[in-house]
């Protein structure tokens, strides 16, 4: 028993001393530094799975987890057989490997304890959409899986607009791959430049007492201010064309109308706690909260061509109308949510 107890205790001391002489670094300006390159790839995402039913699980079973997953993608990164033959016409031929996706390696660990999901309120760690709210993310998905009209018509994400899901947030998603970000400061601005399409957040340091003109814009509109080590951000004003963002199990739904606050605080040399929540009454049935890991990486980080020209879009388009010519319907195209 004591060699069981005895390491337990040395791990919380050292982790108790850590947290005791940790101070935040400076920037020249006196502000909290949170300059750097960002990653939050995961093997987990804002929503909880059915496989987990606990926000936390112990290190052993994340171990086991993430060496199960690494076997998976050592198997799928097989080089593809040259002799094999053509699949069957009527399957998905996918992709030739896996080795161009990146989405991590490990859960997320935060404050000691391995997560199962970023969101942490509602306890079940699923989004609380309303029932109105989840006809309106149901519409608006079955719309952009069939909708062909124009180029408007079509995903932001599918146009080289922003990046798919809500990697560019706010709130800042994992997914796939290029789930990098790089934060620089100046006395009165904060960037977040992000990895995937090369999306830009300029978040201006304000007073928050003086009147604000708030603009529609991409990404919406951002205000930041300092409370103490850390900064806190405040979104509003999104653009409707934005309120979509589709991606497997962190697939989100914002009104024009939705209210992010995003909270950044250092809590290492390597990790910046990112937390935020979600104010949206047209939408969701109370606010929800999340926290994330974003870890230090290195850089640098390189642009993110999207479609080297988007050639996909007019094709997609092109298919619609090849369809129409020929009197049938165009096949809607499959969106993950």
């Amino acid at each position: 028993m004591r060699r069981l107890i005895l390491p337990l205790l040395i791990a919380a001391l050292a982790t108790s001393a850590h947290a005791q002489t940790w101070k935040t670094p400076r920037n020249g300006f006196g502000q909290p530094d949170l300059e750097g390159t960002w990653t939050n790839a995961s093997l987990i995402s804002l929503e909880r799975p059915a496989s987990f039913k606990t926000l936390t699980i112990t290190e052993d079973q994340a171990r086991a987890a993430e060496a199960a997953r690494a076997r998976g993608m050592a198997a799928s990164n097989r080089p593809t057989d040259p002799n094999a033959p053509a699949p069957p016409k009527a399957d998905d031929p996918g992709g030739y490997n896996t080795v161009w996706i990146d989405p991590g390696v490990s859960y997320g660990r935060i404050n000691g304890e391995v997560r199962t999901s970023w969101l942490i309120d509602p306890a079940d760690g699923k989004l609380p959409y309303s029932p109105a709210g989840r006809k309106l993310f149901a519409d608006t998905l079955a719309s952009a899986r069939t909708n062909f009209d124009g180029p408007e018509g079509r995903p932001l994400g599918e146009r080289c607009v922003l990046g798919f899901g809500s990697t560019a947030g706010p709130p800042m998603m994992n997914v796939l791959y290029n789930n990098n970000y790089q934060i620089q400061q100046s006395r009165d601005h904060v960037v977040i430049v992000v990895e995937m399409n090369h999306d830009a957040r300029l978040i201006p340091i304000v007073d928050r007492t003086k009147p604000r003109v708030s603009l529609q814009q991409w990404m919406g509109d951002s205000i930041g201010w300092w409370e103490g080590d850390t900064l806190v951000v405040e979104t509003t004003n999104f653009n409707p064309q934005e309120s979509l963002r589709p991606y497997f199990g962190a697939s989100l739904f914002l009104s024009p109308d939705a209210r992010v606050t995003e909270r950044f605080t250092r809590t290492s040399a390597s990790q910046i706690l990112y937390e935020f929540s979600v104010q949206d009454p047209k939408v969701y049935t109370q606010v929800w909260r999340a926290q994330m890991a974003l870890n230090a990486t290195r850089g640098p980080m390189y642009e993110y061509a999207c479609h080297e020209g988007n050639y996909a879009l007019p094709g997609i388009l092109g298919g619609a109308r090849l369809a129409e010519k020929e009197g049938r319907k165009a096949e809607a195209v499959e969106i993950s949510e």
